[in-house]
């Protein structure tokens, strides 16, 4: 089985992904939080900073671009290509209104004839191996059989699925027929993305899918960072380990940052996923939203490291 690292914007960005292959490890592949072409052709210092060679410690990138223009998909490509890169990945999944409003991420899935003809330009002009992901459609579940149509017209490096439509966001159930059929009807490799929290969920997939070979692991690597470790039957010294990852990402934040609000904003959206790889511990994520300071920031976290058990 291979396994993926995916892209979450605010959290996964170069600091956490270098700590989190220093202290757990076993990615095949991590992917940038989106990059986002704009007419000037330049990255932001934000993206550049995260793209940048030197910045990054893992075995293997991809950098993800958000967009709906083909034009600006390539002279994003070919910057990135200039790094080094020999692979990039289209977003197609992302849910937020304010970027399906912009007809982006899988906002762009409902218009697929403008979606083709972007494929179809971005294929004859660049020599970037492409990656997509996506959802499997904007409205209704039945969208991601014309989809597979448009796909299927294109030499993907791999297709990665999270079976929800857009106006799913992240509730209800992933779709897991549309999936099934999606194993079945595509020329391209295929990989699984969403809902694994547990090992459990994990065996399950694996177990009604024995020809998948490929998982992408999002909110519940950030939520459970040893998950990987414990697919994988490995659960010695849990919780030093995550404690040694937490403080590692606190320095950083803390070398890289101005301000101790800054530091703190940054450790909160951490913390708004990894409390849940902490038995009982809802009370103390309401005291590190509420902490102010560095100090008293530090206290409620070695704390709860004390006094709670992993799940």
């Amino acid at each position: 089985m291979k396994y993926y690292f995916a892209p979450l914007e605010g959290i996964t960005g170069y600091i956490y992904r270098n700590a989190y292959e220093r202290f757990f490890g076993g990615m095949d592949k991590y992917f940038t939080p989106f990059i986002v072409p704009t007419s000037s052709e330049k990255l932001t210092s934000r993206e550049l900073r995260d793209v940048l060679p030197e910045n990054n410690k893992v075995p293997f990138l991809v950098p993800q671009i958000l967009t709906n223009d083909a034009e600006k998909f390539i002279f994003t490509t070919e910057k990135l290509m200039r790094f080094g890169y020999k692979e990039v990945n289209l977003n197609l999944g992302c849910p937020s209104g304010t970027v399906v409003a912009k007809g982006r991420g899988s906002g762009f899935l409902k218009k697929r004839k403008e979606l083709d003809e972007f494929l179809e330009e971005v294929f004859s002009k660049s020599n970037a191996k492409i990656s997509i992901k996506t959802r499997i459609g904007k409205d209704s579940p039945d969208e991601f059989y014309e989809l597979i149509k448009i796909y299927n017209k294109y030499p993907l490096e791999e297709l990665i699925i999270h079976p929800r439509i857009q106006t799913d966001f992240y509730n209800n159930k992933p779709n897991m027929k549309v999936f099934k059929d999606a194993l079945a009807l595509s020329k391209n490799r295929v990989c699984y993305n969403g809902d694994i929290f547990k090992v459990e969920d994990y065996k399950k997939l694996t177990e009604e899918f024995s020809n998948l070979n490929t998982v992408m692991l999002g909110r519940g690597i950030i939520s459970k960072p040893n998950l990987l470790k414990n697919i994988n039957n490995v659960h010695d010294s849990d919780k030093e380990v995550l404690k040694e990852f937490h403080d590692t990402i606190y320095k950083e934040y803390q070398s890289f940052l101005s301000g101790e609000k800054n530091v703190l904003f940054k450790m909160k959206e951490v913390w708004f996923y990894m409390i849940h790889s902490f038995k009982d511990s809802d009370k103390y994520f309401k005291k590190i939203r509420k902490a102010n300071r560095l100090n008293e920031y530090e206290l409620i976290v070695s704390r709860l490291f004390k006094e709670f058990d992993l799940i």
